[in-house]
């Protein structure tokens, strides 16, 4: 098929970009729900259910910036096109899996598929918009995301009830299948389409994914074991594998991840800043749920609800940070963005047990509003700041820090309430409060005003490749 009118063609690119966005972020929360029944259908271990979700999540760790390096090489548009068709194959395979066997092995083959799909839907945005026109797209991105996490347990929930566990990895098989059809069908521009130069430094990939898969089995592995040799051991294969990443980065000649990218102070800011939200966040949300089943004695349900004003004012929350950025730049957007986020683990750290929905709603509001901003603002970063040849790896080190900092935060928050013998929740939560506040002072490395670009020009004709301005 000819390349579509331009606009045309943004309209559908932020489509496939949200959904593929949805569809991962869909996938998880409704596996979570599934997951105690799926136990029991399949005579399976609690340790085997687990790994459904640990096996996913290190396949994606590893492959993430290497898969956006594949798509800076091939054209990020068909990248998405076999992530998403692999993504939905799959979840169509584990529906039908006989045993808790094939549920592992599929969920670790999905979370390659997912690994190729997350970094081309920051790659196509990339390349299909001008830098100076990235934050709205953004922003209904996250606003999405947003809304798939509150609407999955509920869905999934529903889904379980009346059909069965297979029932919630069906839901994606028809939309992924459609959207990649339309990717493979429909052209995309030029300059997506445009090969770069230089090899997919294979040493490279391997080293860091030897790095990303053992530090997140390690963080993984400390809530349930504690701090054991393996643990520690875990941590001197991430720190020597990383090590050996940036001094092979240095000297070889293709790098995984380009000087422009590897070298740049906002980018490093920023992906600083996301896994430091992230981290925050999803461990507030670990020790808040924590807190209200167990020292409250509410249900699930009723936990989702008085978290759900969080949820509201993340998929609210994200258009607004997008209006922001554009006004008053990354700097102030991030600063007020960390300080709401580290208020709200403030307001939490303070709950007893006489805490009403009032001041827990708001705790979970400030929470969701906060991390909107901190996450819209500092991915728009991550994605500008890098030149459109390299937007493919920008995306996976922006994916890369949206999974480390979850693990890194539920694995502290657990480790501390470990030590309270899990009776105060208070002191887990101050610690990532601080956490959160740290996001602040990278902040101040981010570029003062909303005009910053990066070198990396728009689309032919368009007048947004401007020169940078303090």
């Amino acid at each position: 098929m000819n390349s579509p009118d331009p606009g045309v063609h943004r309209r559908l690119t932020l489509a496939s970009s949200v959904l593929g966005a949805v569809i991962v972020a869909l996938d998880g929360t409704v596996l979570t729900v599934a997951q105690p029944t799926l136990q029991r259908d399949l005579h399976a271990s609690f340790a085997q259910v687990q790994w459904t979700s640990t096996g996913y999540l290190i396949a994606v760790a590893g492959l993430l910036v290497f898969a956006g390096r594949l798509g800076d090489r091939h054209g990020h548009q068909p990248v998405f096109a076999v992530g998403i068709l692999g993504f939905g194959a799959t979840s169509a395979g584990i529906g039908l899996a006989p045993g808790i066997g094939w549920v592992i092995g599929l969920r670790v083959a999905q979370g390659v598929f997912g690994a190729l799909l997350q970094p081309a839907t920051l790659g196509m945005l990339r390349a299909a918009y001008p830098p100076d026109r990235l934050g709205m797209p953004i922003a209904l991105r996250t606003s999405a995301i947003g809304l798939a996490a509150a609407a999955g347990p509920l869905v999934g929930g529903a889904l379980v009830t009346q059909l069965g566990w297979r029932a919630v990895f069906f839901l994606n098989v028809v939309p992924a299948f459609v959207m990649g059809v339309l990717a493979l069908a429909v052209r995309g521009p030029a300059r997506d389409r445009a090969p770069v130069a230089g090899g997919l430094d294979v040493p490279g990939a391997c080293l860091l994914a030897v790095a990303l898969v053992s530090l997140v089995q390690t963080l993984v592995e400390i809530p349930e074991t504690g701090w054991t040799a393996a643990t520690l051991l875990g941590l001197i294969v991430v720190t020597v594998a990383g090590a050996a990443f940036v001094r092979h980065e240095r000297r070889t000649a293709s790098p995984l991840v380009p000087p422009d990218v590897l070298g740049s102070a906002a980018i490093g800011a920023a992906l600083g800043i996301l896994v430091a939200a992230s981290a925050s966040m999803l461990g507030a949300l670990f020790v808040g749920s924590y807190f209200l089943q167990e020292t409250l004695g509410l249900d699930p349900m009723q936990t989702s609800l008085r978290a759900l004003p969080g949820a509201v004012m993340m998929v609210l929350g994200a258009p607004l940070s997008a209006v922001l950025l554009r006004r008053f730049g990354a700097r102030r957007t991030t600063l007020a963005g960390t300080g709401v986020l580290t208020l709200g683990v403030v307001v939490l750290s303070r709950l007893d047990e006489a805490s009403t929905a009032i001041p827990i709603g708001i705790g979970f509001l400030l929470l969701g509003a906060g991390f909107a901003a901190v996450m819209v603002t500092a991915t728009a970063v991550v994605v500008r700041h890098a030149s459109a040849e390299s937007a493919g790896v920008a995306g996976g080190l922006q994916q890369t820090a949206m999974n480390v900092g979850p693990t890194l935060g539920v694995a502290a928050a657990a480790t501390l309430m470990t030590l309270t013998n899990g009776v105060a929740t208070g002191p887990p939560l101050t610690a990532l409060a601080a956490v959160s506040a740290t996001g602040a002072l990278l902040a101040l490395r981010l570029p003062g005003h909303a005009g910053v670009v990066t070198a990396g020009q728009g689309p032919p004709g368009d007048a947004s490749a401007i020169g940078t301005r303090p």
